[in-house]
């Protein structure tokens, strides 16, 4: 690192391609949320014990990190619940210092109280855009089906009605295992088919045979996490030397991995960070980039992730900037846009920082 000032990643514009609006709520608004639904499931209705209670620091898999999200997704069974936590989530990354995030969230997951895909996916677009209109942050809007569900079809159809209005991608979520991502080709067809940009959850819970069909069956353009494509590789001291036929596909390719390391560290996927095969995966030329994937579960935001992979993992400043402009132009919505935010905000901003 140039100069011995710790850098203000706050300070710093990052880019952010994976994170779950029922993953992010702020505590205080999932406590009035609830009493405004009546929902009494939560587990406790003090914010300090609230907050300890959704931290998944020690989950140890991903099923069970899932399960935080019982409560979350319980007091968004409205579209002004929905409208609210979007606002909030886009006004809350701005703050943070992020300039261009595609929020995502599960519409099925909603529909307890009877709302309709539509009118979820409405609402958030509501809410992302007005949190676009103060703050100034890029935030398009990707619509999640969850493998574990049969409605995947019936989600990619809602999205699709909202491609030009805010909806810029597709994705599939939910456990890996036993669910696997070709189950759902009627729906990642559909959505390749009319335009939005594919991102599927691969390669967090299970191995590069995920992998292998969410890109081969399926026709991914990223891969939600996908650092187990780590398992296709062979190491010495640490480093990749080589790799196999599907991790090949993906760094030759450039397909983008969303690697989200706390999260990963809270699913079991390493240890430690200094485990976490994120720093072996961008030195061997895969294409990296940084994300929070849930901030109430794992109780960061993405400042936290560009320090823990600068202060942790050696990651400079400069490829710090990189990655942020590989996960700008990894982006679904509006080309011009993004090009705008690297080449207005992003390099004036890293270049001054290394400098420093």
């Amino acid at each position: 690192m140039v100069g011995s000032v710790a850098p203000d990643f706050v300070a710093l514009p990052k880019a952010l391609l994976h994170d779950h609006l029922d993953g992010g709520l702020r505590v205080t608004t999932v406590l009035e949320l609830a009493e405004a639904a009546g929902y009494t499931g939560l587990p406790s209705n003090d914010p300090d014990a609230l907050a300890s209670s959704f931290h998944q620091g020690d989950s140890g898999s991903l099923e069970s990190y899932l399960e935080a999200f019982d409560h979350t997704v319980a007091v968004m069974q409205t579209p002004e619940a929905v409208e609210r936590v979007a606002y909030e989530a886009g006004v809350d990354l701005a703050a943070d210092g992020v300039v261009y995030a595609e929020l995502r969230f599960g519409p099925s997951l909603l529909t307890q109280r009877g709302m309709a895909h539509e009118d979820s996916i409405e609402a958030a677009l509501a809410g992302l855009s007005r949190a676009e209109r103060e703050t100034g942050i890029v935030a398009p809007l990707i619509v999640t089906a969850m493998r574990q569900m049969s409605y995947s079809e019936k989600v990619a159809q809602a999205a699709i009605r909202f491609l030009g209005k805010g909806v810029v991608g597709f994705d599939l979520a939910g456990p890996e295992a036993g669910f696997p991502a070709d189950d759902h080709l009627p729906a990642t067809r559909a959505a390749r088919r009319a335009g939005l940009g594919l991102s599927i959850h691969a390669g967090e819970g299970d191995g590069p045979n995920s992998i292998w069909r969410a890109l081969d069956r399926c026709c991914a353009q990223r891969l939600g996490h996908g650092v187990r494509i780590i398992d296709d590789t062979v190491r010495a001291d640490g480093e990749i030397i080589s790799l196999g036929l599907i991790a090949t596909q993906v760094r030759d390719q450039r397909i983008p991995l969303e690697v989200s390391i706390t999260s990963n560290l809270h699913t079991g996927i390493a240890e430690t960070a200094l485990t976490h095969p994120v720093g072996p995966l961008y030195r061997a030329g895969f294409r990296i980039t940084l994300n929070t994937d849930n901030r109430l579960m794992s109780g960061i935001d993405l400042s936290d992730e560009y320090a823990l992979a600068h202060d942790s993992l050696g990651f400079t400043v400069a490829e710090l900037g990189l990655i942020t402009e590989a996960a700008i132009e990894a982006g679904f919505g509006d080309y011009g846009r993004r090009r705008r935010l690297v080449r207005e905000v992003v390099r004036p901003a890293y270049a001054a920082a290394t400098r420093s």
